[in-house]
């Protein structure tokens, strides 16, 4: 068989899509932990599907094996792991206890849930239609992969602290609305898609990374939901200060008139 054959051959190439089955599984396996109580494996189960989230889009662009088949494959993987997984850990965790209220509540709680899996749909659909237009240096919208880290990142927070998590119910409804406004917004976030592994740093860069990593293992859960409400936060930060000084531009350029 001819090398020019070969390439007509249909099929996918296996090491990124591998790695997105990997993540793809550890979404499925989030929504078993939280199914059967146990909230820390489904806590790791989605960060194990975010690191490798994170791994097959870059391991595909180095090794050149980019396909439209693996866009869409990772797109469906990230609705499971960062949509659906978050979404059902919350509930059964959290929301759940809205039934002590009564049935109305306990309807607003399952249907802020599926407001959260119907953003996190949008959010990827706008994403992949707009993919080839939009500058890869921003996200327009809050990601999902980080929103699902920061109800992750809260969940784990409040297990870990020992704290009752009947206390935090309103909290959970308010987290995942603000979490769905912000995925669907026009709101732009830095991307880190620029970031080039293979590039040369300064090596107090690697002096960072180990400060970076003390840091986090000083207390994991509430350094990483820090680090994560940070990144929420930093978008709707930036549009606010960017509307102030075309304020002072403005005022600016009427007292010169």
């Amino acid at each position: 068989m001819t090398e020019e054959m070969k390439k007509k051959l249909p099929g996918v190439f296996l090491l990124p899509n591998l790695i997105t089955t990997g993540a793809l599984f550890s979404g499925f396996y989030s929504i078993i932990s939280s199914i059967n109580g146990d909230v820390i494996s489904a806590i790791f189960a989605i960060l194990i599907a975010m690191l490798l989230d994170g791994l097959d889009g870059r391991i595909a662009r180095l090794t050149n094996t980019q396909t439209a088949f693996g866009a869409y494959y990772d797109s469906l993987s990230d609705m499971l792991c960062f949509g659906i997984a978050p979404a059902i850990l919350l509930y059964i965790w959290s929301l759940s206890n809205f039934n002590i209220y009564g049935w109305h509540w306990s309807k607003i709680a399952w249907i802020t849930c599926f407001i959260y899996v119907a953003a996190v749909a949008l959010r990827l659909a706008r994403f992949n239609s707009k993919n080839q237009m939009q500058d890869k240096k921003y996200f327009v919208g809050l990601a999902s992969p980080a929103s699902a880290a920061v109800v992750i990142c809260y969940a784990w927070m409040i297990e870990d602290s020992g704290l009752s998590v009947k206390d935090f119910n309103w909290m959970s409804v308010s987290l995942l609305s603000i979490l769905s406004f912000l995925m669907v917004s026009n709101i732009t976030y830095y991307s880190f898609k620029d970031f080039n592994i293979r590039q040369k740093v300064p090596h107090i860069s690697l002096f960072l990374i180990v400060l970076i990593l003390s840091f986090i293992s000083f207390d994991p859960p509430l350094v990483l939901f820090s680090f994560f409400v940070f990144y929420a936060l930093s978008g709707p930060t930036m549009l606010l200060i960017r509307f102030i000084r075309k304020r002072k531009s403005l005022s600016r350029e009427k007292k010169l008139l």
